[in-house]
Order: structure tokens, then sequence, then C-alpha cells
């Protein structure tokens, strides 16, 4: 379930409470009293077994005598009768319930399922939603709904508040009603046994006065429902976040240095960055990034300027900004030329731009226009400090229309207190986020850098990448099985590099010894000089324990290295089980940088993929980053320029930089291993040597998962099983989804349609798709939609696209909406139809309820093609277009 019977929950037409009561502080009688107050406009029926009249009004002793089912029921009473409850409102017809009840944790019986399992179970037959149990429950004040034991009601406004926190809702209205901030929807979760942030994220991304989503997270469940509905909303509206717990130990016990540095709250950070939300630290900065969001900024860049008419709060302001990360624009000598044209002598001369504490109004504008026009600038922190030479107003009255205007972010930050109070009022009238200290208006330019770094990670664009490598994963599968069938959790450093070599990451050449004798055999066979390591489970790193030696240039160096390591690992681990020696190739790597790439699974969002800096101290390096798999192109890039290493691996003193398309290229390996081979737990490469001439795995370690379920990726992988070929008027072609990198084929097909195309296709003359469709269209979430597209199956060099077909399911799977267009020079010769069959084929066995679509009446091929495969076709006079439906169940 989604969005299913959301909108009964949240603006229903009547109400029951049952457990109304006229006790002073109980949860039902506060309950009724708010729903009256929030001024609820429909039925309202107490239910209370032993009292005829509630609150002066009539009452119902049951469900059953209420005068027509309740299209939502708030459920105020104890939690052993709960489950009955719901089974008995659902046979009534109701359709939505809000549980406050606590304690349904509890079993209903010795041995047998919590109560809170007997509520769901007795909801499901009836498609019940249910919003809880304990929590306060949900305020909607632009329909009179307070339907909580909320003490008070909230301001009708723009913003979606979510919350797992019953304690901290209360205290988050309260603080809101202080300082005039209005609420679309204030929703408790609580226990999210049905109802959680999936469900609220896919019902508010689509309603039309929600304008931002603010979320407080305590935990995730179902992180793939999560993330497909983060994904949607964030295209949308800005959705922005706290979570709890940043500090928390990981999940899980890591045995690899990935494991180790991938902790949870890392790769909570991954998701949000990978989804387009933005997080932030305190409740305080949600609101803060909430107004800053609001206004429509022209996104350019994050070099800030900063305007002031004071020395200290520019200080502040850029002290803000350098601790986060940010970027003061460095001034042009053109700019410095016009600021001289505009500003008394002592102007500071740089940036921050102090105008000084005298100026007056002209000086503000024209110092304002002047960096708003600066090629450098991609944004201004205007901050003004009271003075006694002008009214902060008429600076504020001044600057206002500037700002209106803007060609890119301008931020305000008005210093003090009653005397700057009208100038904030003129701001927040207009809809200019504003900010009360220059550490608070710099934090706002980070969260909306930060912001923007994750809608571009939402909307990148892949150019058309060679065609995608095939491993060879069932010779992997196969080393896997042979581990797994004698309960091997550990690799041995030959079975690990077959598993590389089937990626194809390049190694070293491996062969495992079980004794000196052995080891000098095959190192006299690999070629000298070699390395030898010790091979033990026990032992994570080897070097702390004199287990590596190198450059061993003799059978002789070779056997005296095996018995001495074997002595130290005895002495400094003595509980280590030491299964042999790993005899390698020597990397011949001189300018060589030591990098580490691995994978780790998050218990919640599944596989990982770390890249950093490697080496012996890599564990105190923060040179680090973390990545959801499966990873693009774009993606893979955007994780190396995140762990920090980017400059370094340019190349610096003379040395050149390393191969960026083959450490790109590893790491999407890594990705589809982590894909493909789900009974890999953690993988670690450290070192992964890179340089101009390519990329060498030294050292791998793979832990396998012998006990439990694996964890499934949050994002779905691209579905390469839906490939298929087909043959159309005597062409091979390939079927296939769409991927990302395809955003190119999909631009050019669009660009060579004709305009008559176009229109039938888009309803309205269109000269070209713009970048963030082309993302959309591209970048699918393969749970909830799917695009096939056609393009030859033979040929050199990029092949163009000719056809495509897409459906997108609503949350639920009930319905898919389909489009579909083929090429000028393909029309007429079955392939729109082939298209079709193909995409109804899909979506029946999706389990989707029906496909439907829409045409404009002057498109008879279309409508055609729908009746041939099935269709109902139906004119829609009043839309003005012909309607298709297709019942699939």
């Amino acid at each position: 379930m989604s969005v299913r019977n959301l909108e009964a929950m949240f603006r229903p037409a009547s109400i029951a409470v049952i457990g109304a009561s006229d006790r002073e502080g109980s949860v039902g009688a506060v309950v009724l009293r708010n729903l009256r107050g929030g001024g609820f406009q429909g039925a309202l029926w107490p239910v209370n077994r032993r009292h005829d009249s509630v609150a002066g009004g009539p009452a119902w002793r049951d469900v059953q005598s209420l005068p027509a089912a309740p299209e939502l029921a708030v459920i105020c009473t104890p939690a052993e009768g709960v489950p009955a409850l719901v089974a008995e409102l659902g046979r009534k017809g109701t359709r939505a319930a809000i549980v406050l009840s606590s304690g349904l944790q509890q079993p209903v019986a010795a041995g047998g399922p919590s109560l809170e399992q007997a509520m769901l179970e007795a909801a499901r037959p009836f498609l019940l939603r249910i919003l809880g149990p304990n929590c306060i429950g949900a305020l909607v004040p632009g329909a009179g709904l307070n339907a909580s034991f909320a003490p008070g009601q909230a301001t009708a406004g723009t913003l979606a508040f979510v919350t797992q926190s019953g304690a901290l809702a209360t205290a988050m209205l309260d603080w809101a009603n202080e300082r005039g901030i209005g609420f679309s929807h204030f929703v408790s979760l609580g226990n999210s046994a049905d109802v959680d942030f999936g469900d609220m994220l896919d019902y508010l991304g689509s309603d039309p006065g929600t304008r931002a989503i603010l979320l407080y997270v305590e935990s995730i469940r179902a992180a793939r429902k999560f993330m497909s509905a983060a994904r949607a909303a964030a295209r949308n509206k800005p959705v922005i976040l706290v979570k709890a717990g940043r500090t928390a130990a990981a999940a899980q016990a890591a045995s690899t240095h990935t494991g180790a540095l991938a902790g949870s709250d890392t790769v909570f950070d991954a998701a949000v960055h990978r989804s387009g939300m933005l997080r932030v630290d305190t409740l305080e900065a949600l609101f803060d990034a909430a107004q800053t969001l609001a206004w429509p900024h022209p996104w350019r860049g994050e070099r800030l300027a900063l305007l002031t008419n004071g020395g200290g709060a520019g200080v502040l302001a850029a002290d803000a900004l350098a601790c986060g990360g940010g970027r003061l624009a460095v001034l042009s000598d053109a700019t410095r030329e016009k600021l001289d044209a505009v500003l008394p002598p002592s102007w500071s001369h740089a940036n921050p731009v102090d105008i000084g504490g005298d100026a007056p109004v002209a000086r503000y504008t024209q110092a304002l226009e002047v960096l708003m026009a600066a090629a450098e600038v991609d944004g201004v922190l205007f901050m003004h400090a009271p003075t006694a030479i002008v009214p902060a107003a008429d600076i504020a009255a001044a600057v206002l229309p500037l700002m209106r205007k803007a060609a890119k972010p301008v931020l305000s930050c008005w210093l003090g207190g009653k005397s700057v109070t009208a100038a904030r009022s003129s701001f927040a009238y207009e809809g200019l986020p504003w900010y009360s200290t220059p550490e608070r208006g710099a934090q706002a330019w980070l969260q909306l850098a930060a912001y923007y770094r994750n809608q571009a990670a939402l909307q990148q664009l892949p150019g058309i990448e060679p065609e995608d490598f095939v491993p060879r994963r069932d010779e992997a599968l196969s080393v896997l099985a042979d581990a797994a069938a004698v309960s091997r959790e550990w690799l041995d450093p030959a079975q690990a590099q077959a598993v590389m070599a089937a990626y194809g990451i390049p190694t070293v050449a491996t062969a495992m010894a079980l004794d000196a004798d052995e080891a000098a055999a095959l190192a006299a066979h690999i070629g000298y000089p070699v390395a030898l390591k010790i091979v033990s489970p026990q032992v994570v790193h080897k070097s702390d324990v004199g287990g590596v030696a190198l450059n061993l240039a003799s059978a002789a160096e070779v056997r005296a290295a095996a018995v001495r390591m074997r002595q130290q690992v005895a002495c400094a681990k003595p509980e280590a089980v030491v299964l042999g020696f790993a005899v390698q190739a020597m990397a011949r790597r001189p300018h060589g940088t030591e990098l580490i790439a691995g994978l780790a699974t998050d218990p919640l969002f599944g596989p990982v993929v770390l890249f950093g800096q490697g080496g012996t101290g890599v564990e105190l390096s923060r040179a680090h980053a973390v990545a959801l798999a499966p990873l693009n192109a774009p993606l893979a890039r955007d994780l190396i320029e995140r762990s920090g290493l980017g400059r370094l691996l340019a190349g610096y003193r003379g040395q050149p930089g390393v191969d960026q398309r083959a450490l790109v290229d590893t790491l999407l390996k890594l990705s589809q291993l982590a894909c493909d081979l789900q009974q890999v737990a953690e993988l670690d490469i450290n070192p992964l040597l890179a340089d101009a001439n390519g990329v060498l795995a030294v050292d791998t370690r793979i832990r396998l998962r012998l006990r439990g379920a694996a964890v499934p990726p949050s994002i779905r992988p691209y579905p390469r099983s839906l490939e298929q070929t087909l043959t159309v008027a005597g062409a091979q072609l390939l079927l296939r989804p769409i991927r990302p990198d395809d955003a190119a084929r999909l631009h050019a097909f669009y660009e060579n349609s004709s305009p008559e195309d176009m229109r039938l296709r888009f309803f309205m003359a269109r000269r070209e798709v713009p970048h963030s469709e082309l993302a959309r269209y591209s970048q699918i979430d393969y749970d909830r939609e799917m695009t096939f597209i056609a393009l030859p199956a033979a040929g050199t060099g990029p092949q163009p696209m000719v056809a495509e077909v897409r459906a997108v399911c609503d949350p639920d799977n009930l319905r898919a909406e389909f489009a579909i267009q083929v090429g000028a020079a393909w029309q007429g010769k079955g392939l729109g139809r082939a298209l079709l069959k193909r995409m109804v084929a899909y979506l029946r066995e999706h389990g989707t309820a029906e496909v439907v679509g829409q045409c404009l009446p002057e498109n008879a091929a279309m409508a055609a093609l729908a009746r041939q495969a099935g269709f109902e076709v139906r004119p829609a006079p009043l839309q003005g277009t012909v309607d298709m439906r297709l019942a699939l169940r």
C-alpha cells in the first residue's frame, strides 16, 4: 500500500472518535475538543460504550450503531481492544483510522502475534489505512482537521511536517505557533505500523497545497519504498529532514576497512544525497532551510559574495562559510573597479564587501547591483546591522525590488531587534528568505549549495556510454559456491583474484600456498620478485603483525619470510588460524596512488560502494565517501569528487594524474558485482594502485554471507533480464529498458521528430525537451515505472533510438498511464504494435490492475493501435481527448 485511502485520513467528510469522553484530561476528551476547535465541518460522531451523550452532544455506544460509515476513525481506547475495533470499522466501511493507543507491541496471547500485527491483519481485508499506533495524530489546518491530542491548533500554511516523535511533535507545534509558521499537514507517525515515511512522501509530493516537506526521522523500515518515494517527491518540491542518531554506532560489526568506514549514518547521508533531499542538523535549521528553498533560486554555483555595513558581521559570515566548506567569491579587477566607482575609498576592497556603517540607501543598492552582475559571483548574502543613519525599513524597500528580479540567489541578514522588525516583515511578506545572524545566513547558503548538489545528483545526465561490460558472473558464482560449500566465510586470495578477474578488475597474479615450500615453488612459477602475505580470517591488518614481505627475490627469501611470519603472527595474535600464504607478483607502479575501493552491506539500504584514500593508515584518513549501489558513470565520478581526492588524482608537482576512466570503470564494476553477487557481505581492495596507466587491485579481501538473508539494493538495478530482440520489417531491433545514459539518445530522438509527431505525443507544440525532463524520462525508478526503447540490434558506434513506450504506475500499482512514440521512418511497420504488446505484458506480470492513456482526437493511428491491442477507446469531450483503457486484472 501507499497513498490508497490517505485522502480519507487527511480530508475526511466524517469522523468517529472511538473512546470519546467527558473526563477532563483524557485523550478522548482532548481529541474531541481539538476536532471541534479546529473547525471541522463534517459529521462528527463520538463513540462511548457507557454514555449516550458526550461533551453536550449525542454519542453512540458502538461502531455498528453509527448512522453511517465514518471515513476516518480516531481510536483512543486501550490497546487490547484495538484489533477488534479495526475489524469492526472495516466491516462498517471505514477507510482510515488514527490509532493513538500505545502498548500494541505486547502479544495477543502468550507466544502469539503482537496486538499491532493483529490490528494490521484486521485492517488488510478492507484496505483500511492506519496512522500510528502510539502517535499524537494528524492536523490539516486547511481542512479544519485536528485529529490529535496536541495542546492546541496549527496555523494553516504550505509546509508539511512529518515526525516519528510524538513528544517532539507537540514541542514543535508550540514552537511554530510562536513564530507564525503554518502547515499544510502536521503528522505524527508513531510506530509507523502501516503509514510510514514512504507513504507520506508519495502523498505530500503530489499535494498542491504543500510547498515543502519537512521530516524528523528516527528510523526507516522499507528502504526501497522510502527511496522511490523520496526521489519522486524531491523532483517536485524540497524535501528537508533531520535524522536523530548521527553519532550512533554502526548497526553491525564490520570486518573490513570498508565495513568500518561505511557506518550507518554515513550510508544514510549517501541515501539523502542520491534522492535529492537535504539533510540538516537541527530543527531550527529545518525551518531555516524551508524558508531558504521556498524562493525559486536560479542556481549558478557555490561562490558567495558577502555585502555588509559592518566588518564584524562579514568576518563572522566568512568564518561560518569556511568552516562549512563553502567558497567565498574572489572579486575580479573589473568588479573591484565598479565598486570603487560607487563606494568610498575606505571600503574593504575585497570579499566580504564592507560598505561602511554610514552607508546611505544608494550605496547599498549600487553595491548590490555590481555584485549581482559580477560573473565571478554566484550568489550574495546581504547583511545589515541597524545604524542611526538610515532606517532599516528604507533600505529594505530599496533593495527588495532588486532581489525579487535577481538572476542569482540573494539572501539577506537583518541583525538586531526592534530596529529591523519592519525590514524583516517586508521580506517575509514577499516570501524572500531572511536570517537573524551572519552565521545563520552563511549556513543557509551552505544548505542551498548542498541541496542543489543533491538535486544535480538526482538529475545527472550521462553521455552515451559504450555497451555495458558483461561480467563472467557464472565464474564468480562458482567460486562463491565452492567457498560456501565448506563454510568458508573469507575467500582465500586466489579465490578473491578469480572473482575480480570475472568482473574485469585488473589484479596482480596471486596463488595460494599452504606452507613455505609450496610458497617458494609458486614464487618460481610466478617469477621474482614476489610479495608474500599471511592468510588468516583473524588478521585484518597484515602489516601490523608482520604478515607482509615485499620484493622477495629467491626461494630462500620466500621460505625464510614464511617461517618468520608464522612466528610473528603466533606471538602477536595467538588465536589466529593461519590458512597459508598468498604469493603475488610484485606490483610495479612507482608513481601509483594508494586508494581503497570496496563494498559493504548496510542492514537497511543494502550494498554500498566506498572509495577513498587507501594504504595502511586508511582508517585514520577522512578522505572517503560512500554511495548506494547501483552506480552509473556520473555517480561514480561524483563519489570520487566527494571523497576529497579529486585534486590529488588530477596530478601535482609534475606527476601525471591517474587514469580517471579506469577508476570510474572499476567503481562501476564493483557496483555491478554488489548487485549481481548479493552473497558478498564485504569486499576490500586496499590498496588499489592508480596512475596514468590505469588501476591495479593489489590486495583484495572478500567476506561471504553464509547465514541470513541478503539485503537487496535500495534502488532497483537495471533489469537486464527484460532485454529482448525482435524483428520488424525484416530488421533486427533491440528492445530494452531505458538507462540513464540514454538521455542523449532520447534528446536526439525528440530533436529529429517532426513537429506534428511531438504535438501528438505531448499534446502541444514543442521545439525541445528541457534537461530536467530528459533526466526524469531517462532516470526511471524501475520499481514504479518502465520505459522500453527500440534501437538497431547491430552496427558500430552509438545506435540511435527509433521508438519508445513508457508507463508510469501510481504508488499502489493500481493504474499505469502509458505513452508511445515511433520515429517517422518506422511508422506503419508494426513497431508500435510490438511495443505496446510488450508493455502490456510487462505490466500484467508486474501486477498492475489497469493501463490507461490519452491521445488527441486527430491521432487516429494511436486510437486504432489501442483498439487492436484490446483497449476500450472512448472520446472525452470535456478534456478534448480520447481515453484508452485496458483492464489487466
